[in-house]
């Protein structure tokens, strides 16, 4: 991902936004609120930071993946296991 470009000032906003879910996670147990409520957020934030793996496996299949299938050779074959691999864990999670 290119520094300073725009998918990468969208996941900093977003990265953010989840941060502040789950401070207010934090806060929720802290303050003894209700389980079902507590798990929703839990839900949300979990779901938000799917949001964002996505994202950056989207945006690493279409520069460095595409880049090292160009290029060819142990390269291509690395980068192929490498993304395979983080689409693994990704279906577990």
């Amino acid at each position: 991902m290119a520094s300073g470009s725009s998918v990468q000032r969208e996941l900093i906003n977003r990265l953010s936004r989840i941060e502040g879910q789950v401070r207010g996670i934090s806060r929720m147990v802290d303050e003894d609120k209700y389980c079902i409520d507590i798990l929703t957020q839990v839900s949300a934030a979990s779901r938000a930071l799917q949001c964002v793996a996505l994202q950056l496996l989207e945006d690493h299949m279409q520069h460095c993946l595409i880049d090292a299938a160009r290029a060819g050779g142990p390269e291509r074959d690395d980068k192929l296991k490498e993304a395979s691999a983080a689409i693994g864990r990704l279906v577990r999670s």
